[in-house]
């Protein structure tokens, strides 16, 4: 059971420096005025409205 509850909480933290470094790479870009092929969202869209946000708001919550 203990290393189920390790390799879950390695995913969480793993996806939640992923979902925080996407979503501040298009935060960048996004003020920046820079338009990004890749990423959560189409060029020019809000990075607060974007599924990158959510995520990385929502994982950190699941490591509590």
């Amino acid at each position: 059971m203990k290393k189920l509850a390790k390799s879950q909480f390695t995913i969480l933290l793993l996806g939640t420096f992923f979902a925080w470094g996407n979503f501040s790479w298009e935060l960048i870009d996004w003020l920046k005025k820079k338009n990004r092929s890749l990423g959560c969202a189409a060029p020019g869209t809000n990075p607060f409205l974007t599924p990158c946000f959510y995520g990385a708001i929502f994982l950190p919550l699941l490591l509590f």
